[in-house]
């Protein structure tokens, strides 16, 4: 077998002290995944068992939470968008969120309200999808470099889309200042100071992938997995679902890896830093996983993070490339899995630690034994065909010695 090394910062976490979040737990989850189960056409994401790349590598299990196939987009980030938009609504309608009905509540709203949002793709198509849903507007700015592909998914879905010469974060900012100025209700994925409210419904949607991952878990006779690795832009998804985790089975039972771009990693160098603070990235954040790509952590995301993950890991965009292809080129029986830049990292993870010349070294630094059950989210499908296509097809980040 050809072996490559690919750049991995492997950092253990010293902030480690297993502090559970009360924002995240299996209470909250639970009313999360009560309300998704409401939505129309609402099923469980797929749990993929790769027995056959669980063997070539040297572990016990490799499952991966497919959210490519979430309703029709492509994408978890429905869960968080649409939860929160509910949560507003029910707010400014005095309504009861475990009661509530789209098509009673559309029915019944007299005045359109318009939600705003700033997104790398994934997060304003959920946002606008939802909008749509209720008969509400959006608009939805997103960063320079934004694929053709994920700004017409989203004017598809009825938003209005606008694309900005700045970087994730500046858009961000770009947002809120507009929002502020007519009056829109703002639906951002990451907290500011008193800005909380709504970040902390969208971690929590997020928190619905992962109950069901731990259902199916339990259907495979599995009681937990030994390992999660999960990806992080500015930490929300990460966040979110290692808080209802721990809470679930207790932090120290749990090797939690948080894996980031080595252009766009905030949540690693704040994981190094000395007191922990969290630590900002700036630049044009130009990666591959552009779903990653941002610049600073967010508040309500990092103290989760600091106080429960086990290690952090930067690593370069040839990672996600790899794991893109070994998920779309599967083993033997393994099933394929369609993986975009983002989804696709935390496979990439376990291939390049597979195809290094310091294997054994990594497996260790890692915990991975051949008794490892290891949880893999994949966070998106091809969102972007055409980078897909140049990835798994033309090579695009090579990744061969």
């Amino acid at each position: 077998m050809t072996t490559f090394s690919l750049k991995m910062e492997i950092a253990d976490n010293k902030h480690f002290n297993g502090q559970l979040s009360p924002l995240f737990t299996q209470a909250e989850a639970e009313k999360a995944r009560s309300f998704h189960q409401k939505v129309e056409g609402y099923k469980p994401t797929p749990l993929q068992s790769l027995d056959c790349l669980a063997k070539e590598i040297g572990v016990g299990k490799i499952l991966i939470k497919d959210e490519s196939q979430r309703f029709d987009l492509c994408a978890f980030k429905m869960l968080g968008g649409a939860y929160a938009i509910a949560r507003l609504l029910c707010d400014e309608y005095k309504l009861d969120i475990n009661k509530f009905d789209f098509a009673q509540l559309k029915n019944d709203i007299k005045e359109k309200m318009t939600f705003a949002t700033a997104t790398d793709g994934n997060h304003g198509r959920g946002v606008a999808w939802a909008a749509e849903k209720l008969g509400q507007n959006a608009v939805v700015y997103m960063p320079k470099g934004a694929a053709d592909e994920r700004v017409n998914n989203i004017r598809a879905l009825g938003a209005k889309c606008i694309v900005t010469d700045m970087n994730y974060d500046d858009t961000v900012r770009l947002a809120i200042k507009t929002s502020e100025e007519n009056g829109w209700k703002v639906v951002q994925d990451t907290a500011w100071e008193g800005y909380e409210k709504i970040p902390t419904w969208i971690m929590q949607g997020y928190t619905t992938l992962a109950a069901e991952a731990v259902e199916q878990m339990a259907e495979l006779g599995i009681k937990q997995p030994t390992h999660v690795v999960l990806q992080a832009g500015v930490g929300a998804l990460a966040g979110g679902v290692l808080g209802y985790l721990c809470d679930l089975y207790g932090a120290k039972n749990l090797h939690s890896i948080v894996i980031e771009p080595e252009l766009a990693d905030c949540i690693y160098r704040s994981g190094i830093s000395e007191k922990g603070d969290m630590v900002n990235v700036d630049g044009d954040l130009a990666t591959i996983m552009v779903g990653l790509a941002c610049g600073e952590p967010n508040p309500l995301g990092w103290p989760v993070l600091r106080d429960c993950a086990t290690q952090f890991i930067s690593c370069d965009d040839k990672v996600a490339a790899l794991g893109m292809r070994v998920l779309g080129n599967p083993l033997g029986s393994d099933a394929r899995v369609v993986s975009g830049e983002s989804g696709a990292v935390g496979a990439g993870l376990l291939a390049a630690v597979h195809t290094h010349k310091d294997k054994e070294q990594l497996l260790s630094k890692l915990g991975l034994n051949s008794e490892s059950v290891v949880l893999l989210i994949n966070t998106e499908g091809d969102t972007d065909p055409v980078n897909y296509r140049d990835v798994v097809w033309g090579g695009k980040f090579a990744t061969t010695a």
